[in-house]
């Protein structure tokens, strides 16, 4: 799966958790609890729909390396990879 791909999923699961987001205007740099104005139920919700799009189980003690878009996207897409066939 691509970056892009993977940066897609999350997109979805962000619509499904904030619909009113838009994903054009997030900015990769910025911690995403702060631009989705979410609290950390539905930070939770988004981890779970993570993991139901990708497969991606990610530990409660890695969450702080999903903080931006662009962290997020580098995690899933490293952990989707290392367990893709050779």
């Amino acid at each position: 799966m691509t970056p892009d791909e993977v940066r897609t999923a999350v997109f979805r699961c962000f619509r499904r958790i904030a619909p009113e987001i838009e994903p054009e205007e997030i900015d990769p740099q910025v911690p995403l609890r702060a631009q989705l104005d979410i609290d950390s139920m539905d930070y939770l919700n988004i981890m779970i729909c993570i993991h139901n799009e990708l497969g991606v189980e990610t530990p409660e003690e890695d969450y702080g390396k999903l903080t931006t878009l662009d962290r997020t996207v580098a995690y899933l897409s490293e952990a989707l990879s290392s367990r893709a066939p050779r």
